[in-house]
């Protein structure tokens, strides 16, 4: 062996061996989580991992800063066979990857070719973060030189790459596949080309290994975990909350406080974080000047891992407590106004290009919150009272559940005894004086199509979702076991809702207590009576109408297509600028609806701006949160003259 490859021996081992320590420690934070099974399902695991972590596709719903980040990605993977081919050169000199045969040329192409690429992708990328970067780039400080000091470091080893080629080149070795670096292969001459390579060889290496052993301490350590999280990411219905196990002894407290009563997949989110701030982009909460900040959540949980993990704390002694509150990531870091301040709108999931959970884990802190220190708005002291009283959030009688359907001759199923569908009403449907004329609606519609259905009227209970997006667990249970007991007395298998949120909770959550359903929402059940022609809509005069998707409704059970299809045979359909799974919330999700804004602008009114800007004359929903805080924002804008807001089933029915 030269001199020249022990030596790199040598460093090459130390570089590793440093490496694998900065593994080693990362494995050991994540240790610090509680055990979460996320083994399963390897197959649509790897699905994920192909379309996502290497297809890029959640990074190229911005078409811009994805094709950058795809051309520097895609760039890594392929130069990868250049690292080990310089890495064997170093070892053994005169290495190459000839023995592949016929595919070494077309390799050496492409390495040249995807160089080229993320070297004016690295420079485009720098640019744009120092001359013009989007707002949610906008930061100072550490964050933006360890963003370029990353973007500085990917450039040397594209540039070094390309001058050891050339360099060897120079020296007689043949290179046209390497069709850039030959042509740069002149400006060393021949006699003093060995040395040259020797140069740009170690700078090469000195920056690929410094770049690897730098990541740990970056936050682009994603570079290394992204591709992990995106595996590990849930395989369980969309937005499915996971449940306490109540009856476990053995738990000492619910929810999180701290890092250690998270799982371990929970804190690997904090370190895949890239601070891109595109949940951040699109938060509800945070665009109208709440205190909440999704990616902020994620740094101050990974920092907080690390806190715990580097210096653990004492346990306190026995006797009196301690004078100065323990550190945890609950108050130290993250503020229960920070918590509450959340729609579960699912906004910053959608858009995570890592996979990045976030609602979960402000779900369990919450439940923390509620469930071992009781400590929640005072708002909602009122909202838990009512839904233990009278099984629904708002203070009305549950005798009355009902009492909408008074001379509709509507079936309970008590009485029935079996039917085809039930519909679940809900407690906006059965108390709220503007939703049950929806409720009201839907039902004529269903009676003038023939349906077989049923309802339980005063069998029917709350189904848990605002109680348990709030933290409290043990009341959401409570409830859910219930409805579930009366469900499956009765033999339920098809089940119809007008509220996202029942469905969301009927048709995801419920299985879990023992409660497998199909759940449909109206609008595509309504949209099934059209197709078959069991209700017809005749031609006549069309309004202008826009349609808000409710984030229940769209980005948790992924329905977008049949309420713009209705509306697109009662009226002109215009969109908004926020659509579809880029919609923006109504601001009543997670238990806003029973909670006063106090910071900012109301999530409502900048909504109802937007649908106002289109100058539809109708909103359309398909939410009864959606339409209580659309019609609270027009009348705030003073547009209650010349804007109305309807339910899908409001409008069908009127065209009839």
């Amino acid at each position: 062996m030269t001199l020249n490859a022990l030596l790199f021996a040598l460093v090459l081992v130390a570089a590793l061996a440093f490496f694998a320590r900065n593994a080693v420690r990362l494995v050991g934070y994540l240790r610090t989580g509680r055990k979460e099974d996320r083994f399963s399902g390897a197959g649509r695991r790897l699905g994920r991992v192909l379309t996502i972590a290497f297809g890029q596709s959640k990074l190229l719903r911005e078409p811009l800063a994805g094709l950058l980040h795809l051309l520097i990605f895609w760039g890594f993977v392929v130069l990868l066979s250049a690292v080990f081919e310089s890495v064997g050169e170093g070892l053994f000199p005169g290495f190459s990857l000839s023995f592949l045969g016929p595919l070494y040329a077309p390799l050496l192409f492409l390495v040249d070719l995807f160089g080229a690429l993320v070297i004016v992708s690295v420079l485009v990328s720098i640019v744009r973060r120092l001359v013009a970067p989007p707002a949610r780039l906008r930061v100072t400080g550490h964050a933006k030189w360890d963003a370029i000091l990353i973007l500085s470091l990917i450039l040397i080893v594209m540039l070094t790459m390309f001058a050891q080629n050339a360099a060897r080149i120079a020296t007689g070795v043949p290179g046209d596949a390497r069709f850039i670096a030959a042509q740069l292969s002149g400006l060393f001459a021949p006699e003093r080309a060995h040395a040259w390579f020797l140069a740009f060889f170690w700078g090469h290496m000195v920056a690929v290994l410094g770049f690897l052993n730098y990541l740990p301490y970056s936050k682009h350590l994603h570079v290394l975990t992204s591709i992990p999280n995106v595996y590990f990411s849930s395989l369980t219905p969309k937005g499915e909350l996971a449940p306490i196990n109540l009856a476990d002894e053995t738990l000492t407290r619910y929810g999180a406080a701290d890092v250690e009563d998270l799982t371990w997949k929970q804190l690997l989110n904090g370190f895949t974080c890239t601070e891109c701030g595109r949940c951040t982009s699109v938060c509800p909460a945070n665009t109208t000047g709440k205190l909440l900040n999704p990616k902020k959540i994620m740094v101050d949980l990974r920092a907080r891992t690390m806190e715990k993990a580097l210096a653990p704390e004492p346990s306190p002694p026995a006797g009196d407590p301690p004078a100065v509150p323990a550190r945890q990531l609950l108050d130290t870091f993250i503020t229960e106004q920070e918590l509450w301040a959340c729609t579960t709108c699912m906004a910053c999931v959608q858009e995570c290009p890592v996979m990045i959970e976030h609602v979960d884990t402000i779900v369990d802190l919450r439940r923390g919150l509620v469930l071992n220190e009781s400590r929640f708005p005072d708002e909602l002291k009122t909202t838990f009272t009512n839904l233990e009283r009278n099984f629904t959030p708002w203070g009305f009688g549950h005798s009355s559940r009902a009492d909408w359907a008074e001379g509709m001759d509507i079936p309970r199923l008590a009485d029935a005894g079996k039917t085809d569908i039930l519909f679940w009403v809900g407690c906006a449907g059965s108390y709220d004086a503007r939703y049950r004329k929806v409720t009201q609606a839907f039902a004529r519609l269903m009676q003038r199509a023939g349906v077989n259905f049923a309802i339980l009227g005063a069998e029917e209970k709350c189904n848990g979702d605002a109680a348990r997006r709030m933290g409290n667990e043990y009341l959401a249970q409570s409830l859910m076991t219930e409805n579930v007991a009366t469900l499956n007395k009765y033999g339920v298998k098809k089940i119809v809702v007008t509220c996202p949120h029942c469905m969301q909770s009927l048709g995801k959550e419920y299985r879990r207590f023992g409660g497998v359903y199909e759940v449909v929402h109206h609008t595509t059940f309504i949209q099934d009576l059209l197709d078959s022609g069991k209700l017809n809509i005749p031609a006549r005069a069309r309004a202008t109408m826009t349609f808000h998707d409710p984030c229940y409704l769209g980005r948790y059970n992924d329905v977008y297509d049949a309420p713009r299809n209705i509306l697109d045979r009662v009226g002109t359909r215009v969109e908004m600028k926020r659509t579809k799974d880029r919609s923006f919330c109504c601001g009543a999700g997670g238990g806003r609806m029973w909670m006063e804004e106090k910071e900012g602008k109301r999530v409502n009114v900048e909504r109802t701006e937007e649908a106002l800007a289109t100058g539809a004359g109708v909103i359309g929903t398909g939410c009864p949160f959606c339409m209580t805080m659309l019609t609270d924002g027009v009348k705030e804008k003073d547009a209650s003259g010349t804007t109305a807001v309807k339910d899908i089933a409001e409008l069908v029915l009127e065209s009839l």
